[in-house]
């Protein structure tokens, strides 16, 4: 069992080593081992993490098991207009099927209530996220090329409409 909360600096190197972990077996396949591995070094450095942890517009959560290990991330983050972009959801695979995953984006989601919509984008071709995501009420709304050297590949954005409070 885990349990949801805010992120802190103490949480930056665990989160860290998980989203490496967790890039890399899922966008290895689409993108490369290499691809992946490189942006992975550049995106989820811990200095990196410590930025978005002290940007005010940004708010990042931690799944924490009873051991004090860290199971699962999410942030989210806010732009000058309000919207609201799901920029990352990662799990460890071991806790795939077990609800971390939900209650990461419950957490996202309560922290938001009374916004409109929530949005993410995913890579096309990472099927499981975007079966998650549809389960959890959201639809593509669009269909793009793909950056960060991901050729041949689609970003879909996915938004989920929220209720008003």
């Amino acid at each position: 069992m885990s349990h949801i909360r805010a992120m802190t600096t103490n949480d930056l190197a665990a989160v860290s080593r998980l989203l490496g972990q967790s890039w890399r077996q899922t966008y290895s396949p689409i993108m490369g081992e290499e691809n992946s591995a490189r942006l992975s070094d550049e995106k989820h450095a811990p200095e990196k993490l410590a930025a978005e942890l002290a940007d005010d517009n940004k708010m990042s959560f931690v799944a924490e098991r009873a051991d004090g290990s860290i199971a699962g991330y999410a942030m989210a983050s806010m732009d000058e207009h309000g919207d609201v972009m799901l920029d990352r959801l990662h799990i460890e695979a071991q806790e795939f099927g077990g609800g971390v995953a939900v209650d990461l984006l419950h957490a996202v989601l309560a922290a938001h209530a009374g916004i409109p919509s929530i949005a993410l984008e995913v890579i096309e071709g990472n099927d499981r996220a975007i079966a998650f995501y549809r389960k959890h009420g959201f639809e593509v709304v669009e269909r793009r090329p793909a950056a960060h050297g991901v050729g041949g590949h689609a970003l879909l954005i996915m938004r989920r409409m929220l209720p008003r409070a």
